[in-house]
């Protein structure tokens, strides 16, 4: 851009745009963004869950525990011995003291391996523990 009647050195100068405040809000906005976000919590596998008049949608479920057909236990997608599920529960309960357990049974898993998986979530120390369910239609 010339201007008429200055000198060379400042007719060269041109015209820069600041993206600084720019990039700080999109920055913010970013921060904003993965701190309002809510991730969903799975158990990692499929489970037939029974029917039960009495279904009620557990919202605060931090700590997800599965069992399967063939009586395997998963916690966070990985498959756990039944011995290990209390020091799990106790390190996953320990960062969300408020959060509770919810127990996701298959239809056809032994009620024997369902009550030592409950023990050993009481035995962590967790006091709200549900029973995962489909409502009944």
């Amino acid at each position: 851009m010339r201007r008429l009647g200055l000198g060379s050195a400042e007719a060269d100068e041109e015209a820069t745009i600041d993206i600084t405040p720019m990039l700080d809000v999109v920055f913010i906005m970013l921060i904003f963004f993965i701190v309002t976000a809510t991730f969903v919590k799975e158990s990692g596998i499929d489970v037939n869950k029974p029917d039960a008049a009495t279904a009620v949608k557990q919202e605060k479920a931090n700590i997800l525990i599965a069992i399967d057909a063939n009586n395997q236990i998963y916690i966070d997608r990985r498959n756990v011995d039944v011995r290990r599920v209390r020091p799990v529960v106790e390190r996953l309960h320990a960062e969300n003291p408020q959060g509770s357990v919810v127990i996701q049974a298959d239809k056809e898993s032994k009620m024997d391996i369902f009550v030592k998986v409950w023990d050993a979530a009481k035995e962590a120390g967790v006091d709200n523990i549900a029973i995962a369910a489909e409502p009944k239609t």
